[in-house]
Parts: C-alpha cells; structure tokens; sequence
C-alpha cells in the first residue's frame, strides 16, 4: 500500500469518526483531496486508492495536470482566486468552481463554458472573519451575488465555501458556524443549495460538526509541501 493509500484510510478514519460524533451519515461528507504542487503521479495514487475528486489552487499547475491525467474519470475542482485572464481556462478544464467572489467572474465562467460540457458546479466564496488578504464576498452580500450567479447560463450554483484565518479552536468553530448559518439562510432565500465546503486538515473535525458537506484535505493525504 501506498504512503498516500494509508493517509486517505486515515482520513477516512476520521471523516466517520467525525461524522459519528455529529450524528451524520457518513455519506453526507465528501472528501476533496487538494492535490496543488504534488504532481500527476501522486494524483493517480490516491486515484488507484479510490479518491476521485481533486482540488488546485493554482490554475496553470490544474490544467496541465488535468491534460496529463485525461485517461482517468476525475473530478477537477478550482478552490483557488481566478484572474480574469485565467476565467476561460477554467471554464474549460474544471468541473467546480468553490472560489466565485464577484459576478463579473461568475459572467465569464457562464459566458466562456463550453455548450458541449455540462453546468460548471460553483460556490461563492464568503469571507466570515473579515481576514484582509483572505478572497471572498462580505456575509451581507452574499445573497445578492448568490441570487445573480444562480440565473447565469452554463452555471450551477451548488453552495458557500470559507475559509477560517488561522485561529484557535472557538474561534475557527465559531467561523464553521457562522458559514452554516448563512448557508441555511440561503436556503430559506429559496436558493436550491447542497454544498456546505469547509474544513480542512487541521478542522476537518470542528467543520463536520458544523455540518460541512464537503472537506477540502491536502496536507493529511499528500503530506507537508
């Protein structure tokens, strides 16, 4: 077994503990490994282990690993900022899209995806705790954008995703709670939302109890880069 093979049972491992400390199906949980600065060959070890899912923060670095790993059935998530010059490729290449904080890069995702692929998957971006140099729409603002997102062509809005500043444990749980409240509140809106991405490495634990649906890990599967 692979050194990869071993971190995702690991992480497995956790994720259903996590969940059965939260009283949730293990299945509401998915697991995202984000494979930036690890190359094609480690991406196709957690593949052969079972992971199907991937994240990239860096746009150039996912497409060219995208293109090398075109024989395996994958699933490409964008979780980093997108340039405006950047929008067209991942339109192209990826199947989600977690980091939608403006509408004008929302309009150049519908306006730019490809008729022949199927809806881009997206989330908006929220900034919780005001973190200066952090991406992400303000709290009051989100259900605007959210709104203006969910009616572009060629889109399917799915969800929320945040990130906590680095913190210590209340006040990342705080952020986690913070999040699945503006993501119930949404629903109220009558946004047909189903994606709640939060947690990583180190919260994965605090952000199931908040009810994420979707954990973005790197570090614990891949290890230190």
């Amino acid at each position: 077994m692979s050194t990869i093979a071993h971190n995702l049972q690991h992480v497995e491992t956790r994720i259903a503990s996590a969940c059965l400390a939260a009283g949730r199906d293990r299945a509401s949980v998915h697991l995202l490994a984000v494979s930036k600065t690890f190359g094609p060959q480690a991406v196709r070890l957690a593949h052969a282990a079972g992971q199907r899912a991937f994240g990239e923060n860096y746009i150039q670095e996912g497409v060219d690993k995208i293109q090398a790993l075109q024989d395996l059935d994958l699933e490409w998530h964008c979780i980093g900022p997108i340039q405006s010059n950047k929008t067209r490729w991942v339109a192209t290449h990826f199947d989600w899209v977690h980091s939608i904080d403006r509408l004008k890069t929302a309009e150049r995702l519908s306006a730019q995806r490809p008729t022949t692929l199927p809806p881009l998957q997206v989330c908006i971006q929220v900034n919780l705790d005001g973190g200066e140099n952090k991406s992400g729409v303000a709290p009051d603002h989100a259900l605007a954008l959210a709104q203006a997102v969910a009616v572009l062509p060629h889109l399917q809005l799915r969800g929320i995703m945040s990130i906590p500043e680095p913190g210590d444990t209340a006040a990342t749980r705080n952020v986690h709670a913070q999040a699945h409240a503006l993501w119930r509140r949404l629903q109220a809106a009558g946004l047909a939302l189903d994606t709640l991405s939060m947690g990583m490495t180190a919260d994965l634990e605090l952000a199931v109890a908040q009810g994420s649906t979707m954990v973005r890990v790197g570090t614990a599967i891949f290890g230190q880069r």
